[in-house]
């Protein structure tokens, strides 16, 4: 960032907050008049049905940006809820559009954020709809593993992933038995493995042609 760009990003943050594991950060339905850049920790987006089904939407990392939604359409459509103790970097709501007319370099950044978002649903409903359950595991592991290695988590292949395998699941479609004997399968031919919050990668390429995904380098994402 220039000068400039630091300067208006910084009058544009409000504060920083943090949050216990568990703390619901954004509700479904809500009008916030805060968005955040989470800065530490993991959570989750999801929904719920009416009959209390949850279908977890992605996890949540450092780097993400949280709340565009109600920013542009006036309220939630799903939840965001901290699964680790968080750190969170709070802005104005009701600023966000003097970004889109000061500041287009961090506005177009906002895009690319919503659009790599609309890529991901897109894989996650191709991974929903024609992957079997072990594609499917290995897809969400080999994601996961990815975007770990782009944030410097992954070291010598393993990373933290404090989440439960329910969560998982109900990202996936699965239930938690299937899911469990999934994500066995995948340890036995030594591709991966998730067991005491940590993931361990031994495999990326294999794992990546299970899941039918090229082993591509990580993105590189803009932080706003």
């Amino acid at each position: 960032m220039s000068a400039s760009d630091i300067d208006f990003m910084r009058k544009f943050k409000m504060g920083e907050m943090a949050v216990e594991a568990g703390t619901p950060i954004l509700s479904e339905g809500a009008n916030a008049p805060q968005i955040y850049t989470v800065l530490s920790g993991m959570g989750l987006r999801a929904k719920l049905t009416e009959c209390g089904r949850r279908q977890v939407i992605n996890f949540v990392f450092p780097g993400d940006f949280l709340g565009l939604q109600a920013g542009i359409m006036g309220e939630m459509t799903h939840s965001v809820e901290a699964s680790t103790e968080m750190t969170l970097c709070v802005f104005d709501r009701k600023a966000i559009w003097q970004v889109f007319r000061e500041q287009p370099e961090r506005a177009f950044d906002l895009t690319w954020l919503a659009a790599i978002e609309e890529h991901f649903l897109g894989e996650t409903l191709l991974t929903l709809g024609q992957r079997d359950a072990l594609q499917s595991v290995a897809w969400a592991l080999h994601r996961i593993g990815r975007r770990g290695l782009g944030l410097g988590l992954m070291e010598a292949g393993s990373m933290p992933l404090p989440y439960r395998q329910q969560d998982l699941a109900d990202a996936l479609g699965l239930s938690l038995v299937h899911t469990n004997k999934t994500l066995g399968k995948l340890r036995d031919r030594q591709l991966a493995t998730w067991a005491e919050g940590v993931l361990r990668i031994h495999d990326a390429a294999g794992l990546a042609r299970v899941a039918m995904v090229e082993n591509v380098a990580p993105m590189r994402r803009p932080l706003i």
